[in-house]
């Protein structure tokens, strides 16, 4: 076993130092980032360097439906799997010694599968790459801890806390609130240790068992990567602890909603310096072009944003949630924000992100939009001073709008790719088209005897 755990992360190594290995769990990310591939003992895939999986897998609903195949006959035609072993990391929750390893998925001709969504991102990665330029991103991951829902009749409630009281909402920042279920943080501070990932920190947000965790910025494909972890093992922890995490864009009414907020910067591969910032510290005109491509083509990213009918809930003005394209410096009414920061750090936060995206193509598309602002060159609007939530509405407020403007915008499909977002535009109408079948409590409530 030593050739391939001589080019695994040292995390891993330790974890399996001294012991057996018993299996390793060969996956990749689906359309909705739900882990799919095979499990298999670790010394079967010691003797083989590939696998394979029929590409329908990028066509199944999150219903677990099939779309139809824009390309046409559904034939499912094998993919090969590769294992990527700098992303070889524990998981420290099984009964058994395992290790996780992502596969890039590849055709029969060795070529990138251009609907795999880490593909989708590579891709994205690349273009930056070729203009002399290095993406870096940091998400910040937001999600509920709320009480066992076995019936999905019945609304989501907050869990109990150690105090036998349910998690209170109103409680942003309080280490009190962080504290009532202490046991679920310190398990997701153990499975990260063990999986080799660094917590930049936690926080209690402003729902009633809501938690956030930053991430240290860094490579865009390896932070996709964790994020695609860190939602399996914080599932893991609650687990444990006789609750569920979600996810969800909006789980709780009357609750804030989740989100996935991306800070971007850029890097000259050459120099190594953020293009944002000249010598003498000042924004470049880089910095602003990247702002304007954001406010131009953020509508058309929006389904890759907010990919469900649920995440438009969470679009809700003076919620936490900025629902405009407005830029400002420090101001979290925006969607588009400049934190404080030194000129080498100077970054832009997207807002817009919920935390039910796919990691892998909800920073591709914000990265896409930014990187067509930096080849237009264009100029933003003018910095928004005052009180964003107040700005006209500019953004979709349901997916099928959403997933219009995605095809309507010729630019958005060239750098994200025509075969992804033909398959992506399939599996989203299919979802739509299946809600829309759904007849929902307030229906029963208000027209049943009413109208």
């Amino acid at each position: 076993m030593s050739d391939w755990t001589d080019q695994i992360p040292q995390a891993a190594r330790d974890f399996m130092a001294g012991r057996r290995l018993d299996e390793v769990e060969c996956i990749v990310a689906d359309i909705a980032g739900v882990a799919r591939g095979k499990a298999m003992p670790a010394s079967k895939f010691v003797r083989q360097e590939k696998f394979y999986l029929p590409n329908s897998i990028f066509l199944q609903t999150i219903t677990g439906e099939w779309a139809d195949n824009p390309s046409g006959a559904f034939t499912e035609p094998d993919m090969v799997m590769r294992p990527d072993y700098t992303t070889a990391t524990a998981a420290p929750w099984t009964a058994d010694w395992t290790i996780q390893v992502i596969h890039d998925a590849m055709d029969q001709q060795g070529n990138p599968v251009p609907i795999a969504p880490r593909n989708v991102l590579k891709r994205i990665v690349k273009l930056y790459e070729e203009k002399g330029w290095k993406p870096v991103v940091a998400p910040e991951m937001e999600f509920f801890l709320v009480a066992r829902n076995i019936d999905p009749n019945q609304p989501i409630i907050p869990p109990m806390g150690r105090t036998g009281r349910r998690a209170a909402a109103k409680q942003a920042y309080s280490m009190s609130a962080v504290d009532e279920y202490g046991k679920v943080i310190d398990d997701i501070y153990d499975f990260a240790e063990a999986q080799g990932f660094e917590i930049d920190g936690i926080l209690q947000e402003g729902g009633a068992g809501q938690v956030e965790i930053n991430l240290n910025h860094g490579d865009p494909v390896a932070l996709a990567d964790e994020i695609f972890y860190f939602k399996r093992l914080i599932r893991e922890a609650a687990l444990r602890h006789d609750c569920f995490a979600t996810f969800m864009a909006k789980p709780i009414e009357g609750e804030p909603g989740s989100a996935m907020h991306i800070h971007h910067s850029v890097t000259d591969l050459a120099t190594g310096k953020n293009i944002f910032s000249d010598e003498k510290g000042r924004e470049t005109p880089a910095f602003l072009h990247f702002i304007a491509g954001m406010q131009k083509h953020l509508p058309a990213a929006v389904a890759l944003l907010a990919p469900y009918v649920n995440s438009y809930r969470r679009y809700v003005p003076d919620f936490a949630a900025p629902i405009n394209l407005e830029w400002g410096r420090d101001n979290r009414t925006t969607g588009l924000r400049v934190p404080i920061s030194g000129p080498e750090s100077r970054r832009i936060e997207n807002r817009l992100a919920g935390m039910d995206c796919n990691p892998y193509l909800g920073i591709a598309a914000s990265l896409a939009c930014g990187y067509l602002g930096l080849l237009e060159a264009e100029n933003p609007r003018a910095e928004c001073l005052g009180d964003a939530y107040m700005s006209e509405d500019e953004l979709p407020y349901n997916l099928g709008d959403a997933l219009d403007l995605m095809i309507e915008n010729e630019a958005m499909r060239g750098v994200i790719g025509h075969e992804f977002t033909a398959v992506y535009e399939s599996v989203k109408r299919n979802e739509y088209k299946e809600f829309l079948q759904v007849i929902s409590p307030w229906e029963r409530e208000h027209l049943l005897l009413n109208v």
